[in-house]
C-alpha cells in the first residue's frame, strides 16, 4: 500500500455559512495526517480569522467583473440584486483551479479527493478530467437535505433559483460520495435516510461545531460583556440573523417593536443593508431611548460565540441556519426562530416539532409570510419569561446542546468518513 498521506482539496462556495464549517473539517481531516489543500479567494482566506498551521491555503483571486463591488468576495459582501456577478466571477475560477490541480500532479502531489460546495459544479467537472473523485459537502441538516432532495429545475423553480439547480444537480452527479455536516444523535430521523433519497453514500461528518476563538476583542465587545455582566443570568435574548438575508425596513420595525414589547432583555447584531439606511433609519423613533438599559444593538461585528457563552444569555433569536442552530443550541439556549429563506424553515419546523428546542415567530402564511411585532413579542416571552415555557424549551435544548459538545461523536463521524476515503481510493487504484 503507498504510505503517502491522501491528498485533499476543500474547496467551499464562497459564503460564510459554507467556508466556516468546510474550515473545520479540513482542520480535523489534517489532525488526522492527510494532507489538506483549503482553496477560496484571498480576502476570504484572510477574514477566516484563525490560523491552522496543518492546512495549506490556497488563494485564487477572484477575477473582478462588472457589477462586482471593490473587494467583494463573499455573498456577505453583495446585495442580493448583484449576487449573479458572484457568480460570474466564481466560474472566472475555473481556468486558475484546474491548473493548481495540474501542477500538484506535476510536483508528485496529486490531488486523491476533492470535497466541493454544490455551488461549484464547474471544479467537479474539472476534477473529473483529471480522475479526481468528489466528495459533494452539504453543510446543511440532514432534514433539509431530505427535505429537498436533489433539486428538479421544473418542479422546485418555486424554491430555487434555477441556476442553483443546475449547479447543484451537476455538482452531485460527478460525486462519488455525499457528506452532510450532522450526525444520527442530533438527526436521529433523517440521517439514514439520505443514501435512499440520494442513490449514493451519504456520510454524516458530524456537527463541526467551531471552537471558542472569538478572543478579548476591542472596546466594544468589553462594553458588551459589561452590559450583560449587569443583567440577570438568563435573562437576555441574543439576536442575530445571520449575514445573508438583511431585513427588510418593515421587518426591521416589526422585530424591534416586537423586542420592545416583550419585556425582556435584549443585545441585538444587527446587519445594516448593503448601501441602505444609515443609522439614524435602521430603528424606529424613539426606539434606543425608550429600551436604553434594557436592550442594547450593535452594527458592527459581535462576538457571537462570546456573547452565546455568556451566563446572562437566556435565548437566541435566529434565522435558523444551521452554523446558527449549532452555535446556540451548544449552549443549551431556547430558540426563538425568523427563518428568511429555504432550508431555515424546515430547520425551524423539525426543532420546533420534532425536538421541541423553540418557538416560532408566527407569520401570515407559511414561508416568507409577513411577521409583526405581537408574533415576536409572543415567541421572546415563551422562550425567557414564562416560566413555565422556558424550563420546557431549555430541557430540550439542554439535551441538544449535549449532542453537539459530545466530542467523541464528532470525532467518530470523522473517523469514519476517512475510512470512506480510503476504502474508495484503495477500490480504484488496486493498491
Amino acid at each position: 500500500m503507498d504510505a503517502s498521506p491522501l491528498h485533499v482539496v476543500v474547496f467551499p462556495w464562497l459564503a460564510f455559512g459554507h467556508l466556516l464549517p468546510a474550515l473545520e473539517l479540513a482542520g480535523r481531516l489534517a489532525s488526522r495526517g492527510l494532507r489538506v489543500s483549503f482553496v477560496s479567494t484571498p480576502r476570504n482566506i484572510a477574514r477566516l480569522r484563525r490560523p491552522c498551521p496543518s492546512v495549506e491555503f490556497v488563494e485564487l483571486p477572484l477575477p473582478r467583473v462588472d457589477g462586482l463591488p471593490d473587494g467583494a468576495e463573499a455573498t456577505t459582501d453583495v446585495p442580493d440584486h448583484m449576487s449573479s456577478a458572484l457568480w460570474k466571477a466564481s466560474d472566472g475560477l475555473t481556468a486558475p483551479f484546474s491548473a493548481f490541480l495540474d501542477a500538484a500532479a506535476a510536483a508528485g502531489n496529486k490531488v486523491d479527493w476533492l470535497i466541493l460546495d454544490g455551488m461549484l459544479s464547474w471544479a467537479a467537472a474539472s476534477a473529473a478530467d483529471r480522475k479526481v473523485p468528489c466528495v459533494l459537502m452539504m453543510p446543511y441538516t440532514a432534514t433539509a437535505c431530505a427535505h429537498f432532495g436533489v433539486p428538479d429545475e421544473a418542479r422546485d423553480a418555486d424554491r430555487f433559483p434555477s441556476a442553483i439547480a443546475r449547479r447543484f444537480v451537476s455538482a452531485f452527479r460527478s460525486s462519488e460520495l455525499l457528506a452532510v455536516r450532522s450526525c444520527v444523535e442530533f438527526e436521529p430521523e433523517s440521517v439514514p435516510l439520505l443514501s435512499n433519497i440520494f442513490g449514493k453514500p451519504v456520510v454524516p461528518i458530524g456537527l463541526l461545531p467551531p471552537p471558542q476563538v472569538d478572543g478579548d476583542g476591542d472596546g466594544d465587545t468589553a462594553l458588551m460583556s459589561s452590559w450583560l455582566d449587569r443583567q440577570p443570568p438568563k435573562s437576555v435574548v441574543y439576536v442575530a440573523l445571520g449575514s445573508e438575508a438583511p431585513l427588510t425596513a418593515e421587518q426591521r420595525r416589526e422585530l424591534a417593536l416586537g423586542l420592545e414589547l416583550s419585556g425582556a432583555p435584549f443585545l441585538w447584531a444587527l446587519r445594516k443593508p448593503h448601501g441602505g439606511d444609515d443609522d439614524g433609519g435602521l430603528l424606529p423613533p424613539g426606539f434606543e431611548e425608550r429600551t436604553r438599559g434594557r436592550g442594547m444593538v450593535k452594527t458592527e461585528w459581535v462576538p457571537q460565540l462570546k456573547i452565546l457563552a455568556h451566563a446572562a444569555v437566556g435565548a437566541f433569536l435566529t434565522h435558523c441556519g444551521h452554523s446558527s442552530v449549532i452555535e446556540g443550541l451548544r449552549f443549551g439556549h431556547p430558540l426563538v426562530m425568523l427563518p428568511l429563506f429555504l432550508d431555515q424553515f424546515t430547520n425551524a419546523s423539525y426543532l420546533e416539532g420534532a425536538r421541541g428546542v423553540g418557538v416560532q415567530v408566527a407569520r401570515d402564511g407559511e414561508h416568507g409570510g409577513a411577521f409583526d411585532r405581537d408574533g415576536v413579542a409572543a415567541a421572546v416571552r415563551a422562550a425567557v419569561v414564562d416560566e413555565e415555557s422556558k424550563k420546557a424549551l431549555a430541557a430540550n435544548a439542554g439535551k441538544m446542546g449535549e449532542v453537539v459538545a459530545d466530542t467523541e461523536c464528532h470525532e467518530r463521524c470523522i473517523d469514519a468518513f476517512i475510512q470512506q476515503l480510503r476504502s474508495y481510493t484503495t477500490t480504484r487504484t488496486g493498491y
